[in-house]
């Protein structure tokens, strides 16, 4: 099993790596809006933070050697399920192969407004 990291991305808020590669597959742990230049949210509003996460996740994707393409499925977090339009107007931007994914309503850490989490071949 290999650790993927991206100094382009933020640190992880706890003990657990940005992502982890085993075999084809790549599972990337969820990520939220911190700009990692600043450690902080990128901005209070749900397109500014997705915008960020689309922007972490790209990052980390790149350093495992893959892009949106690959993506295989997706787990969505949203604080307020109301702003589901708004973020999938802007994550379907990125993820145009249509993976399958889940998105539900959740408390998210740090008073985030979004979690993507990726799995990845």
């Amino acid at each position: 099993m290999e650790t993927i990291y991206s100094a382009n991305a933020p640190e992880p808020l706890g003990p657990y790596s940005q992502a982890k590669k085993t075999g084809d597959l790549v599972f990337i742990s969820g990520q939220i809006g911190i700009d990692p230049k600043t450690g902080k949210l990128a901005g209070d509003d749900i397109e500014t933070q997705t915008k960020q996460v689309m922007a972490n996740l790209g990052a980390i994707l790149e350093a495992a050697g893959k892009s949106y393409k690959d993506v295989v499925k997706a787990t969505c977090l949203l604080k307020n399920i109301d702003d589901f339009g708004k973020f999938n107007a802007i994550y379907g931007d990125y993820v145009e192969s249509k993976p399958a994914r889940s998105t539900f309503a959740a408390v998210i850490p740090a008073g985030a407004l979004v979690e993507v989490e990726l799995i990845v071949e």
